[in-house]
């Protein structure tokens, strides 16, 4: 599983829209409107790189209102759940 969180400035008026049909698509698990550099951020969960090469080159370069992105993709996870679950397995 390949996890990336993409971040997005976007025109103001297309925020509340993009922001509403990023949360469509089934590789974004979650969609913020946030204050600062950029106006959106996507977190995305896809099965392997190609799917995310897809997914940033070809679906969202159709939404409107984008002005420019920046994709992470991320190495590891440590959420409260991956912390808990290596505890329970006796990892420290």
């Amino acid at each position: 599983m390949v996890s990336a969180v993409i971040l997005l400035k976007v025109e103001r008026s297309h925020i509340k829209p993009l922001a509403e049909r990023l949360a469509e698509f089934r590789e974004v698990s979650e969609v913020f409107s946030v204050a600062g550099t950029y106006d959106v951020i996507a977190v995305v969960r896809v099965a392997k790189n190609e799917d995310l090469a897809e997914l940033v080159t070809e679906r969202l370069v159709k939404l409107h209102g984008i002005e420019a992105s920046e994709t992470l993709i991320a190495f590891r996870s440590y959420g409260r759940k991956d912390v808990e679950a290596g505890f329970s397995l006796g990892a420290g």
